[in-house]
């Protein structure tokens, strides 16, 4: 575990607004190129969710909000640089017509970019997380920006931009085996249950089945490989959760798309879903200490997580469900002791390698544990 004291950021100084001003910006940025071209950066199935109107002012509201946080860190930093660059970019995005683009009707694509995913999650994980971290610190030593940051940010934006590339693979093996079964009578009945009933079984149901798949990728040493990639971190942060290798996320995604497709629950339940997956798989790996109280027994907590990614031996093979810890109780795996946290979270037993493309490849060429695939001893992890 890195025990190295890392800088930290602390109101007044001007870089909290400094950074603020440049992601903003940047968001800002690459936002006026999806109503330039929203065939190519925009999906199809999210753009269902906003208007472009509502955009048009999230944008200006982005670069007016830029620029303030650029003022405020010019007046509390002695380095303007960071002021200089957030204006810079926001100036870049005016001349661009962030102020002036309009939305326009758009023609059906084969394929596509989800810049407009990726930039409405960023901006909204951010808004949500970030002050939480900065308030309630799980580690408080612990920086924004520690040393593989960068890391994560790649993944973030990978599994974002290729969203239709995910679906598309994660949805094929529930098309496959399940498409021929002619299952509408089913999808009519779980429709008509209450909707209560129907949500709660959809969270039930792909949690159950993730368990297992999440399972499987710790007791078999090759796929191991790949799922360690999401345990390498020793920084667990909002960011911590999108480190995952592809070959982890198609397996993972297509475990929860199944019962998804097989039962057909109604579009409201399966969005209700998708938001809520999307906020707590950010919410489990966040360096928070808010315990949630007696929630924490009913819902997966940050607590509970950060205990599944704990770097001792002794606690390898606990908390495998993503949503429900009533799941590892049925089947051995639950571990919560209390109010106390994992000392200390990663990968103790290897030497993974550092930085995206690294990950990428290197499951597919040789274990980062041994070189004979024998891992007995490390198969509970």
């Amino acid at each position: 575990m890195n025990t190295a004291k890392e800088p930290t950021f602390a109101f007044g100084e001007g870089k909290i607004s400094g950074y603020a001003s440049i992601f903003l910006a940047l968001l800002s940025f690459f936002a006026i190129f999806c109503f330039k071209f929203p065939e190519l950066l925009t999906s199809p199935e999210f753009r269902e969710v906003y208007t472009g109107e509502s955009m048009k002012y999230l944008l200006a509201a982005c670069i007016i909000a830029s620029f303030f946080f650029a003022v405020l860190s010019f007046l509390l930093s002695q380095k303007k640089s960071w002021a200089l660059i957030g204006i810079l970019i926001s100036v870049s995005s005016i001349l661009l017509g962030g102020f002036t683009v309009e939305a326009r009707s758009v023609n059906a694509t084969q394929w596509h970019l989800g810049l407009d995913w990726l930039l409405l999650d960023l901006l909204l994980m951010a808004l949500i997380f970030i002050p939480i971290e900065m308030v309630w610190p799980k580690k408080k030593e612990q920086s924004r920006f520690h040393p593989e940051w960068r890391t994560d940010l790649v993944y973030f934006v990978v599994s974002h931009l290729f969203i239709q590339f995910f679906g598309v693979i994660a949805q094929a093996p529930a098309s496959l085996f399940f498409g021929w079964m002619g299952l509408s009578g089913l999808h009519n009945f779980v429709q008509s249950l209450p909707f209560a009933l129907e949500l709660f079984l959809a969270f039930f149901l792909t949690d159950f089945c993730q368990y297992w798949a999440h399972r499987f990728f710790h007791s078999h040493a090759y796929l191991w490989r790949f799922h360690s990639v999401h345990h390498s971190t020793q920084h667990m942060d909002w960011l911590a959760g999108s480190r995952t290798h592809f070959v982890d996320i198609f397996v993972t995604r297509a475990s929860a798309f199944i019962p998804l497709y097989v039962f057909g629950f109604s579009p409201l339940v399966f969005n209700i879903y998708i938001v809520f997956m999307a906020i707590h798989a950010v919410l489990i790996h966040a360096n928070t200490r808010i315990n949630f109280g007696f929630l924490k027994y009913i819902f997966a907590t940050p607590q509970y997580h950060h205990w599944h990614h704990c770097e001792d031996p002794k606690y390898y093979g606990k908390n495998f469900a993503t949503i429900f810890p009533f799941i590892d109780k049925i089947f051995g795996t639950y571990y919560l002791p209390g109010n106390t946290w994992p000392e200390g979270t990663g990968l103790h037993e290897a030497n993974y390698p550092k930085g995206y493309v690294k990950q990428l490849v290197y499951p597919f060429t040789k274990s980062p544990f041994d070189n004979d695939l024998k891992m007995e001893e490390r198969a509970r992890r």
